[in-house]
């Protein structure tokens, strides 16, 4: 499955501020490219198409999805009963390595994933290694007792760059655990993103 694995600045010039992808900010304020400078002195008009395309490449590189993946939660989204594109958010929070980035475990989401992979995550006291489990409410996120998880996720909690913790998540400090209280609410989600045109992208599909 493959991944975008190129310079994250460049994405970030040309889609704005991915919270998920990377913490930095460029020094260069022009899209990336050739136009990029004559673009976004507005001289170059986005379509619609255009628009929502863009709308959709941030959830995608955001939460670090293949095109297939993020069409799987379209699918499931879809088929839930609610707002569309709520309901996508709230499935894309629900996520494990995305928990793990809104506790503060991970600068990134990309991070976060690699603590996955490395076993260091555990929920309702069993260690899982699937970044892309799905937690439900109720279920407790935790870390391995061990000194270097230990250490490792104490100095990226003394770094985190959000202050607040979502409201549907409750922390324990002592522990360096946290309950799933219910899902995450939309203004709780850190990315700039109009979902419905994410909907609108995947209508004919």
């Amino acid at each position: 499955m493959s991944r975008y694995r190129g310079p994250k600045l460049r994405i970030t010039r040309r889609l704005g501020a991915l919270p998920g992808l990377i913490q930095k900010q460029s020094k260069k304020k022009d899209r990336p490219g050739q136009h990029g400078k004559s673009s976004s002195e507005g001289s170059k008009k986005i379509s619609e198409y255009g628009i929502r395309l863009e709308e959709k490449q941030k959830l995608k590189f955001n939460y670090g999805l293949s095109e297939s993946q993020l069409f799987r939660y379209i699918k499931e989204a879809r088929r839930r009963k609610g707002v569309t594109g709520l309901i996508l958010l709230q499935l894309l929070e629900m996520r494990l390595d995305s928990i793990c980035f809104s506790l503060g475990f991970a600068p990134t989401v990309a991070n976060a994933r690699q603590l996955v992979n490395h076993r260091h995550i555990t929920v309702n006291g069993k260690t899982v290694d699937i970044p892309s489990f799905q937690c439900r409410v109720g279920d407790i996120i935790g870390i391995r007792q061990t000194t270097t998880t230990k250490t490792l996720i104490e100095n990226n909690l003394k770094t985190i760059r959000f202050a607040d913790k979502p409201n549907h998540l409750k922390f324990d400090e002592n522990k360096i655990e946290a309950k799933i209280l219910n899902y995450c609410d939309r203004n709780d989600i850190l990315l700039n993103i109009d979902e419905l045109l994410v909907i609108e992208y995947y209508s004919r599909r």
